[in-house]
């Protein structure tokens, strides 16, 4: 039985939701973020932010960050932020294979001297954590002292926050302020363009196994324009598409079927939905004029 996918030549859904690295599309603001991100840990710098709205594509950013740092990185990777300080070290610690008992004080000491022996062997550690925007305040604190530890030449550890917008208003606070002051990168993630949006999904859709054009450009234009631009609404709102054009036998996606996942998806805005009909009467009246014209032409 054929799926859903499969009916329009493809191997795998090729909008899915998880982070796959191998859907990685290197739009300028995440290539830009990737390859400025690179050189800075490279350089040593110690405290690094890449920001950007809910969507935008951070957590796979980071995750292609994971897949090409070099050898000599050795990677702590936090998913989750919502811990105390304590709970962070003992994930810090876990990560890089060091025991996790102990208070606070213990697995800071424990950390520093697990760094100074990477550093012996000219390996670097670095602490990525995603969804920085939800670290309480002291473990934020706990953070800055983990960049404390150094060498009188290099950091003995780097750290960068994959954070939404509200991090940065959160490290502009007073209790946050002195890690505002050693940050030595920051990147901020935009939406798609139109241009860009077109292309995304093309790319998906080749890495998925499709080379011809499966949208048409109406159906583009309105992907866009539903999803502001935000790859995770890209990628909810086409593959609702798809299984719209797949229930109705279309063999290619067009507006109508975007504009019914569009409304079909709560995080569009719902004046996009109410626009989107009297963009849908504008199209039918310019068809129909078209039309008109050409009979008369004919006539």
């Amino acid at each position: 039985m054929t799926n859903w996918w499969g009916h329009f030549g493809l191997r795998e859904p090729p909008f899915g939701l998880t982070p796959d690295t191998s859907f990685f599309f290197p739009a300028l603001p995440h290539q830009e973020a990737h390859e400025t991100l690179l050189y800075a840990l490279s350089a040593g710098e110690g405290f690094l932010v890449v920001e950007g709205e809910v969507g935008t594509g951070k957590t796979l950013l980071l995750r292609r960050v994971l897949n090409t740092l070099p050898e000599r990185w050795h990677v702590a990777f936090v998913p989750n932020p919502g811990l105390d300080p304590r709970g962070l070290y003992a994930a810090i610690a876990i990560e890089f294979g060091v025991p996790a008992d102990g208070s606070s004080e213990q697995l800071l000491h424990r950390l520093e001297r697990h760094f100074i022996a990477l550093a012996q062997q000219d390996r670097q550690p670095v602490v990525l954590v995603d969804e920085a925007q939800a670290l309480p305040a002291d473990t934020l604190e706990a953070v800055r002292l983990l960049t404390n530890l150094e060498t009188e030449k290099r950091k003995l550890l780097q750290v960068v926050l994959f954070g939404q917008s509200e991090l940065m208003a959160r490290l502009h606070e007073k209790g946050t302020r002195q890690i505002l002051t050693r940050i030595s990168f920051h990147a901020t993630l935009r939406p798609l363009d139109r241009a860009e949006v077109a292309t995304y999904v093309q790319h998906r859709l080749k890495v998925a196994g499709r080379e011809e054009a499966l949208f048409t450009p109406w159906a583009m234009r309105a992907l866009w324009h539903a999803s502001r631009g935000l790859p995770r609404l890209v990628n909810i709102i086409a593959a609702k598409a798809m299984m719209h054009a797949y229930g109705r036998g279309a063999s290619r996606v067009a507006y109508r079927h975007v504009r019914a996942a569009a409304r079909d998806t709560l995080a569009v805005r719902k004046g996009w939905r109410a626009s989107s009909l009297v963009w849908g009467a504008a199209v039918l009246g310019l068809a129909a004029a078209a039309a008109a014209a050409s009979w008369h032409m004919l006539g």
